[in-house]
C-alpha cells in the first residue's frame, strides 16, 4: 500500500527536455556478462525501449574508449537515444555525447559545465542531501543518487540509502532524480514512489538472459506509472 504522504511524482512534462532527461538508464557493461560487446547491449536495451544509454568502461585505453563510444553515439542518434559517457568529459566532447555522468572523484560539475556548455547533459553522483544539492548549484541537471539498495556492480560504501532517503533528496532539489544502486524488476516501484524521475541499471538488464526483454519491461512499468499518476 502506498503511503498517503508520498511526494506528488514529478510531470514528465515539466523539465526542459530538450537536453532529454530520460527514466530508464541502462549502463552498458561488460563485466557482469561476457555474452555481449558494449555496442550489443546498447541495441538490445535501445530495442526494448531504454531512452537513455550511459556507457561506462574503466579497464580499457583511451584509443579503444573513443572507438566504442563512437559506435555507441552513431547507434543512439540514429535511434534518437540520450548517450550519456561516464566519468570522461574529453571521450563525450570528441563524440558530440549527449552529455556524461559524474562521480564524487571526477571532473568537478562546474568544470564540466563550463567545457561542454549549456546545451549538454550534465549529471552528478550523489550519496546525500548535501552532495545533490551541490550538483545542483555547480549545474548539474539531473543528479544520480544512491546507492539505493544492495548491489554487486561495484565496490560501495556504507548501507542502502532506500527509497525514504531518496524521498527527502527529492524533496530539496529543483532538478530531476534518478535512482542509482541494486534496482531490479521486484524494487524499482518504491523508486518511483517516492518521486524519482528514473533510475539506472546495469546487471538487471545486461545480466538477463534477454537484455531487450528486460528493458521493455522496465519501460512498460515507468509508462504505466507515470500514465497512471498523470490519470491518462
Amino acid at each position: 500500500m502506498r503511503s498517503t504522504t508520498e511526494p506528488e511524482a514529478p510531470d514528465r512534462e515539466i523539465y526542459d527536455m530538450t537536453k532529454r532527461i530520460g527514466h530508464l538508464h541502462v549502463l552498458t557493461d561488460e563485466t557482469v556478462q561476457n555474452r555481449f560487446a558494449h555496442i550489443e547491449l546498447a541495441e538490445r536495451a535501445i530495442a526494448g525501449g531504454a531512452d537513455t544509454i550511459q556507457f561506462r568502461e574503466k579497464n580499457k585505453k583511451t584509443k579503444d574508449l573513443l572507438e566504442i563510444a563512437s559506435a555507441l553515439a552513431r547507434l543512439c542518434r540514429a535511434r534518437n537515444v540520450a548517450l550519456i559517457i561516464n566519468d570522461r568529459v574529453d571521450i563525450a566532447l570528441a563524440v558530440d555525447a549527449d552529455g556524461v555522468h559524474l562521480g564524487q572523484r571526477d571532473i568537478p560539475v562546474a568544470v564540466a559545465r563550463k567545457l561542454l556548455g549549456p546545451g549538454k547533459i550534465v549529471g552528478g553522483t550523489a550519496a546525500a542531501l548535501e552532495e545533490a544539492v551541490a550538483a545542483q548549484n555547480d549545474g548539474a541537471d539531473y543528479v544520480g543518487f544512491g546507492h539505493i539498495y544492495a548491489t554487486a556492480s561495484k565496490q560501495k560504501h556504507g548501507a542502502p540509502k532506500g527509497p525514504e532517503a531518496l524521498r527527502k533528496v527529492v524533496a530539496g532539489l529543483a532538478i530531476p532524480v534518478i535512482a542509482i544502486g541494486g534496482i531490479d524488476q521486484n524494487n524499482y516501484l518504491p523508486v518511483l514512489e517516492a518521486g524519482a524521475w528514473g533510475f539506472a541499471v546495469i546487471a538487471s538488464v545486461c545480466a538477463c538472459p534477454d537484455p531487450a526483454l528486460a528493458a521493455h519491461e522496465f519501460m512498460s512499468g515507468i509508462d504505466s506509472f507515470f500514465q497512471k499518476r498523470s490519470g491518462s
